[in-house]
């Protein structure tokens, strides 16, 4: 099977996994609500129904800006509190969703159901919690090895004569092989989850290992194929914050309209995300030497 296959596998699985795609977004938005609600009744009880915003429009007024610092202190430690728990409840709920879409993505559940998504979930939980947690340590190790070496070229190329912009370079230069680093890093994470999911046997580490061997043992066509998903992704969501930032809506329909698309937007957002991890499932499920040696 070619990229293009992959590719196509990929967009067929993550449409019959709609269900689960909704499930997610539904969850996500709930889980940002927590924080979001409160905080725009928090900023709105600030400022009332009062003349602050005609007199910040007029001119800077000194007064009316040490009052709205005091009540900004005052919700400083509830909105800090607030985004560390969305973090840790964001951190649980990845790891729950991601198991169960990988679960109803593979080519052997022809209708993918809500119960297969939630017991796909549950089941792999605390294999994909580490897989996260490993994944995450290598991407920082990776950026911690590459920063680190460009700042020791830096710094000996400071010590003596340098060419102008030669710091510009070795960071860029160090930027782009992280960039190139990354779709290795994410293939392996995820290989390691596509295989945990169609094994009994819940092995975090063992599929991290897996994960390695199947990325170089099919790295000719997994990863052009994760560049690709990757540049469509971060293209589609580069698009989306620029059109999101340029809108400037002035009514009450304009901005309920705008909320709605960008719900849409984001529903599309988690649809690419899907197509990815179909995408990898495709690559594993395909007949593969170093996948049979792996099972």
């Amino acid at each position: 099977m070619n990229i293009l296959t992959h590719l196509k596998s990929g967009a067929v699985r993550s449409l019959k996994a709609w269900k689960g795609v909704l499930v997610i977004w539904i969850l996500i938005f709930s889980l940002v609500s927590l924080i979001a609600f409160p905080l725009k009744s928090g900023l709105k009880s600030l400022i009332g129904s009062s003349m602050i915003t005609e007199l910040l429009y007029d001119s800077i007024n000194a007064d009316v800006i040490t009052d709205m610092s005091k009540g900004l202190a005052s919700l400083i430690p509830a909105i800090t509190s607030g985004f560390l728990l969305v973090f840790f409840l964001g951190f649980i709920m990845n790891a729950f969703l991601t198991g169960g879409l990988f679960s109803i993505l593979g080519n052997k559940n022809s209708k993918p159901s809500l119960a297969l998504f939630f017991a796909g979930g549950a089941a792999n939980f605390w294999s994909f919690i580490l897989i996260t947690i490993l994944t995450a340590v290598m991407i920082l190790l990776t950026a911690s090895i590459v920063g680190g070496i460009s700042f020791a070229i830096v710094s000996a190329a400071g010590s003596g004569t340098s060419a102008p912009g030669a710091t510009g370079k070795v960071i860029r230069i160090a930027l782009i092989v992280v960039a190139l680093l990354l779709p290795i890093l994410i293939l392996v994470a995820d290989f390691a989850r596509a295989w945990q999911v169609a094994n009994n046997e819940k092995k975090p580490f063992k599929a991290i290992g897996i994960g390695f061997s199947t990325t170089f043992g099919t790295f000719l066509k997994s990863y052009p194929l994760m560049v690709i998903v990757m540049v469509v992704q971060s293209g589609f969501g580069a698009l989306v914050m620029s059109k999101l930032l340029s809108l400037k809506p002035s009514t009450g329909g304009g901005v309920f309209l705008l909320f709605i698309g960008s719900q849409v937007l984001f529903i599309i957002r988690i649809m690419l995300r899907a197509w990815r991890y179909g995408c990898v499932t495709s690559i594993m499920e395909s007949p593969s030497p170093c996948f049979q040696r792996s099972m």
